[in-house]
This record gives C-alpha cells, sequence and structure tokens, in this order.
C-alpha cells in the first residue's frame, strides 16, 4: 500500500510500505479520509517524543471494511483503543485508561496509509448517505464534544443562556463551537487571529468569529463557559481573564505544556478549570451521530487533498497560509 510516512524532523515521505494484517479481534479497514490533527502537527515538527520516526500518523478516518463479516461496511474510526477491563474502562473512562493506544503512535501505526486495522468496537457504522470525508471529523469533533459535556456538568445549568467563548478557530475549536451548538447554547463566539481562517468561518452557522482584541470578543469576566483549543500560555491567560465568577475554563489545546493560568483570579473567583483529553466512547458515538443527523451542520469548511501531496499539505498549514480548519488527506487505492 502506500503510505505518507514521517521520516525526520519536517519531512513525510509518500512511499510503499507493508499493509497490516487484520489482528485478531480486528478488521482491516480500507482507509478513504484522513485529517490532519494538530498533533500530526507536533510530530512534523519533532515536539512529540511519543511519535519517534519513521512512523505513519494520522488519527482521524473513515473507511470501509475489508473482509470478514463486516465486509463493505462504510465506518468511521474511534482511533482510542482501550483495555476494556481497567477501573477507568470499567467506568466507561476509556480515555483515561491507562493501557490506551492510539492509531499513528507505537506499537500502532496511523492513518495516512491505504489501511489500518482495528477492533471491531472502534468502528461505528456510517449512513450510506454520509459522505465519508464529514465521517473522518469524528474525532476531531468528539474532543470538543466531550469538553463542551464536562464543562456542562460542572455548570449544572442549561447553555441556552450562558455566554460560550472558543478560543481557536482549527478544527477543534469549530468543533467544539459546534458541539456547544448542538448541546444547546445559544451565545457562540470563535476568536481566531488569522485573518485567512475568520474569512473562511464567518459563513459557518451558529457562532460568531472574531480576533482577540476586537470589539466583538467577550469583555474580560463575562463568559460561562470557555474552551481553549490552543494551548499555549497566552490563550490560558486569555481563558483565565476572560471567565466569568464561578465560570469554567475546559482546555482540550496541547500548544505548551506549562503557563498563563491567572491562578489568583481563578482562586479568588472560583473559576474552574478541567483538563479535557480526547473522548469517552459515548462522546465518540454521539459525535458520530450528531454529524449523522445533520447537527453539526453541513461540514463544508474541510479542504480536501491527495495523501501524496502530504507533505505540502503540512507546509502550507505550518505557513498559515491554509482558509480551512482541517484538510482531509484522500488516499489513492490501486485497482
Amino acid at each position: 500500500m502506500k503510505a505518507l510516512v514521517y521520516t525526520g524532523v519536517g519531512e513525510l515521505t509518500y512511499s510503499d510500505s507493508p499493509a497490516p494484517q487484520a489482528r485478531d479481534g480486528e478488521h482491516l479497514i480500507r482507509i478513504e479520509a484522513s485529517g490532519i490533527c494538530g498533533s500530526d502537527m507536533h510530530a512534523f515538527l519533532g515536539h512529540d517524543e511519543r511519535r519517534p520516526a519513521p512512523l505513519i500518523l494520522g488519527h482521524e478516518a473513515a473507511g470501509v471494511i475489508t473482509g470478514g463479516a463486516r465486509d463493505g461496511e462504510r465506518v468511521t474510526i474511534n482511533p482510542l483503543v482501550a483495555c476494556g477491563h481497567c477501573e477507568n474502562c470499567t467506568a466507561s473512562l476509556e480515555n483515561l485508561c491507562s493501557n490506551r493506544q492510539i492509531i499513528s503512535m507505537p506499537p500502532r501505526q496511523g492513518a495516512f496509509a491505504g489501511y489500518v486495522s482495528m477492533p471491531g468496537r472502534n468502528l461505528v457504522a456510517v449512513p450510506d448517505g454520509v459522505d465519508l470525508r464529514h465521517a473522518a471529523l469524528a474525532e476531531p469533533i468528539a474532543c470538543g464534544w466531550h469538553a463542551v459535556r464536562l464543562g456542562k456538568r460542572i455548570l449544572g445549568k442549561d447553555l441556552s443562556d450562558m455566554r460560550c467563548a472558543v478560543i481557536g478557530g482549527g478544527a477543534i475549536g469549530v468543533g467544539a463551537a459546534l458541539a456547544l451548538h448542538a448541546q444547546g447554547a445559544r451565545d457562540i463566539t470563535v476568536i481566531e487571529p488569522n485573518e485567512l481562517r475568520r474569512a473562511r468561518l464567518a459563513d459557518v452557522a451558529g457562532f460568531e468569529v472574531c480576533a482577540p482584541g476586537e470589539p466583538a470578543a467577550p469583555e474580560n469576566g463575562s463568559v460561562d463557559l470557555v474552551i481553549d483549543g490552543v494551548g499555549y500560555a497566552g490563550t490560558r491567560a486569555a481563558a483565565s481573564a476572560m471567565a466569568r465568577a464561578g465560570g469554567v475554563i475546559a482546555h482540550i489545546g496541547l500548544g505548551e505544556a506549562t503557563g498563563g493560568l491567572d491562578i489568583r483570579r481563578m482562586t479568588l473567583q472560583e473559576i474552574t478549570f478541567i483538563g479535557t483529553y480526547t473522548y469517552t466512547a459515548q462522546d465518540f458515538a454521539d459525535t458520530a451521530a450528531a454529524i449523522f443527523d445533520g447537527r453539526l451542520g453541513p461540514l463544508d469548511w474541510i479542504e480536501t487533498r491527495p495523501l501524496a501531496d502530504g507533505q505540502a499539505a503540512f507546509t502550507d498549514i505550518r505557513a498559515g497560509n491554509v482558509a480551512a480548519p482541517k484538510i482531509i488527506l484522500i488516499p489513492e487505492h490501486e485497482e
């Protein structure tokens, strides 16, 4: 099969790679769409020791099962493989499984390839009328769905009367904003510094888009639920200033490890900070269902490119030259 292999810092090589064999209890999936995630970019830049070269990256994917009892079934892939029997798994907290694996991290190769092997429980059937490029968005949007659900639970109120803000207009931020809307929020602002991306997001229904510091940006101390989809010191500083007394900051982004939070203000104002990692199996299934029934909108804010052009796609994203929040790579399969 052809695969896009991370071969060194800043280098992706499109080349022949051995096709995986379905493991016991798993299915072989022919990949039809695979999204570029921020964590793939971290690895590409050499910033993620968990993803050493050489490695096939990519974990936001959808495709078609090949062989076995489910042959021909269209599926979206939950890339997080949990053990299923530890304390967290039995509590339906699969994202916190201490033995978890994820495709695109050893020992599992990723989905920037023709095929991957995955357990059946990680595969959600996709209705025939749903574009597999949209189905591949279940993974990034599920991260926001999970964060919104946890923030809503902490606030203990209906989101319809809440002021919500999302920092970052990439796929994680846009997904979080769409998840907020699907879970009842009506006052939603997405804060995105890239002018090209702001223009692209202007037509996405359900939320307002602005640059940091613009008059449309929420005032400090005015937001009930802030979602940081970036995770840098500067965005955490903005989040801890923006949250109202008794508000919640749900932190998804993994941009950098430290800095930014105004701990004194958060203590005096009883602002809750919650780190949110990926999603539970139920969050993933709920997100997929929301894609299938249209609650997350037309999902027409993606850009598609051939998998063979992956190096150029990563370079363009790094340079800030991509308006779309998400680039979906499309493998070419030999007949």
